[in-house]
């Protein structure tokens, strides 16, 4: 029989779902009249953000003179109601894992974030600047801002980072994920990255939640700084809040597809991480670490006599 001829009974199948408690625990902690942010919602407002921070690119009507001021106040104020808007919606619907009130209001969280744009500029044009140094492909400083997606992931990260650091951690995640999902490169919001990050491709890199990177530090695609085993308590409860990542200290160069893991490992400044390597242990400043040479085996691809193809035709 057919499954057409036999559809499913869908008051069973319901009652089936609504009588999952691990289901349900989402609507206990989700309130009923709430909107979370979607991926558009989240795409809107990184456009405004993208459009503040360089509005000559993003936003080419900013080029008039006479107008730069007014349209950054302007932007600044959409800016500012689409983030408070994105953070009631995250604080008055999420509960948390302990059904806490919020710290502090969505008001102060907008106005802690607000008040770093500034400085994460800053940040910026030193990280447009390492690129442009970093990666002798490199045409001008457009070409960084428009098209390198390390440069982009990095920039979202500068804004998530505040995000995280006002209590709005919900949000801040949404933001790094989006990112995450549009360039390939995952960073954690809570990671601390110096200024002069050169991300160069990108494609793959990991930063991990309680990573720290200094200053004038390049790393290429593929590269992880990631946790070991995590640690708990005598309860067999996993310590969340411990450093689990490693740091990497100024002008350290990571070369693609390395591996650096664990909360106590540190890079020490002016480094070197060759290729594909795997470090768990803090090395010396100045130290450049590599792989052993692999060996390679070669073989003739000349083809034989028993290797060609007869054509016989009678």
């Amino acid at each position: 029989m057919s499954p057409a001829s036999n559809p499913p009974r869908l008051s069973q199948i319901a009652q089936d779902l609504d009588q999952q408690a691990f289901r349900l625990r989402f609507r206990r902690e989700i309130a009923a009249d709430c909107q979370l942010p979607s991926a558009s919602d989240i795409d809107r407002l990184l456009t405004v953000y993208r459009h503040l921070m360089f509005p000559s690119i993003f936003a080419p009507e900013a080029n008039l003179a006479t107008r730069t001021n007014w349209i950054t106040e302007a932007t600044l104020e959409e800016l500012q109601q689409q983030l408070l808007c994105l953070m009631s919606w995250t604080l008055s619907g999420f509960t948390g894992p302990e059904g806490s009130a919020p710290r502090t209001s969505a008001v102060d969280m907008t106005t802690a974030v607000l008040q770093q744009l500034p400085a994460i500029s800053r940040l910026l044009a030193t990280d447009v600047q390492a690129a442009v140094d970093g990666d002798p492909a490199c045409q001008n400083m457009n070409e960084v801002v428009i098209c390198y997606p390390g440069f982009h992931a990095i920039m979202i990260h500068r804004l998530a980072h505040e995000v995280w650091n006002s209590g709005a951690t919900l949000l801040a995640r949404m933001i790094s994920e989006w990112s995450h999902s549009l360039y390939g490169i995952d960073i954690h919001p809570q990671a601390v990255l110096g200024s002069h990050l050169f991300i160069d491709h990108g494609t793959g890199v990991v930063i991990g939640q309680t990573c720290h990177v200094g200053n004038h530090v390049k790393i290429y695609q593929g590269v992880t700084l990631g946790a070991l085993s995590f640690p708990k308590n005598e309860r067999g409860e996993f310590l969340r809040e411990v450093k689990r990542h490693p740091t990497i200290e100024d002008y350290v160069v990571i070369y693609a597809n390395s591996t650096v893991l664990g909360g106590s490992t540190i890079v020490g400044h002016h480094s070197v991480v060759g290729s594909s390597v795997w470090l768990t242990e803090s090395i010396a400043p100045y130290t450049t670490i590599v792989m052993e040479k692999p060996r390679l085996r070669l073989r003739s691809q000349q083809p034989t006599p028993f290797d060609l193809v007869n054509d016989y035709q009678i």
